[in-house]
């Protein structure tokens, strides 16, 4: 049976003292937050028409919980963030292995990539909606517009950087590019594809509440418009507070998927 040294187990030690501490001041810094923004809001430092306050944000969950609205408003955005994660995850690491098996074709679209990813995406709205029509497509098409060529650029700069001298050996000894790329260039950007996947979940996020706030009518997107049209401030901080804890999931699920299965890659 194997026993760590004395070295080894400080190490292990000292490294889930650190672990426990950043996280004791994660948890504290929020609470610390919320604290203080009932202390103001309470002593009426704050309007409170204008910044709400934490008790204000929970009466209206509790009454979301109880007519079950929120359900079905979380249940529409989520829906819509896995569909448009999937694809745009597909579909930017076909085309950066596209791109990296031919150069050629990658300098062709490359000024078009460059182009479009620079282009205000809200400003495209109205012709998403003319294209798509105003449904559940158009904020699937917003988001999938607002992160594939950020993935596609970082997934293929991420090939692109793989010490060439690998290639070189691999065709020295015969390989072709599929066995180039299984053996060398996917392995050695694990890391990397979860990092895009992780700003991906963001990304994708991102563009669903801005296609509900254009088209949506349900969703924490919608929560939010509808909250600032009927000036009802409570409404819109809770669909803020929803939206956070939603990107905070979807990033410590990738991140322990990272932490959990692709060690053995380091």
């Amino acid at each position: 049976m194997y026993t760590y040294s004395e070295e080894h187990k400080q190490f292990l030690n000292k490294f889930k003292k650190n672990k426990i501490l950043i996280n004791t001041f994660r948890i504290f810094i929020i609470i610390l937050f919320i604290f203080i923004w009932e202390l103001l809001s309470n002593y009426k430092i704050i309007n409170t028409f204008l910044f709400s306050s934490p008790s204000n944000v929970l009466k209206t969950i509790i009454s979301m919980v109880v007519d079950k609205s929120i359900f079905i408003h979380i249940g529409v955005t989520l829906y819509e963030l896995v569909i448009s994660f999937l694809l745009s995850t597909a579909v930017s690491l076909v085309i950066s292995i596209i791109f990296w098996s031919n150069e050629t074709i990658y300098k062709i679209f490359d000024p078009y990539i460059t182009i479009i990813n620079s282009l205000p995406k809200v400003a495209l709205g109205p012709l998403i909606i003319i294209w798509c029509g105003a449904s559940t497509n158009s904020i699937i098409f917003m988001s999938l517009l607002i992160s594939l060529f950020v993935s596609i650029i970082s997934i293929y700069n991420g090939f692109n950087s793989v010490n060439k001298n690998y290639i070189t050996l691999l065709k020295s000894f015969g390989a072709n590019k599929i066995q180039i790329f299984t053996k060398v260039i996917f392995p050695n950007n694990i890391f990397n594809i979860i990092s895009s996947l992780k700003i991906n979940v963001s990304m994708n996020l991102i563009g669903i509440i801005m296609g509900e706030l254009l088209v949506s009518k349900a969703g924490i997107g919608y929560l939010i418009m509808y909250g600032s049209q009927v000036f009802n401030i409570d409404l819109v901080i809770t669909g803020v507070f929803i939206l956070g804890i939603i990107s905070s999931i979807s990033y410590f699920i990738l991140d322990k998927f990272e932490n959990k299965y692709l060690n053995k890659y380091k």
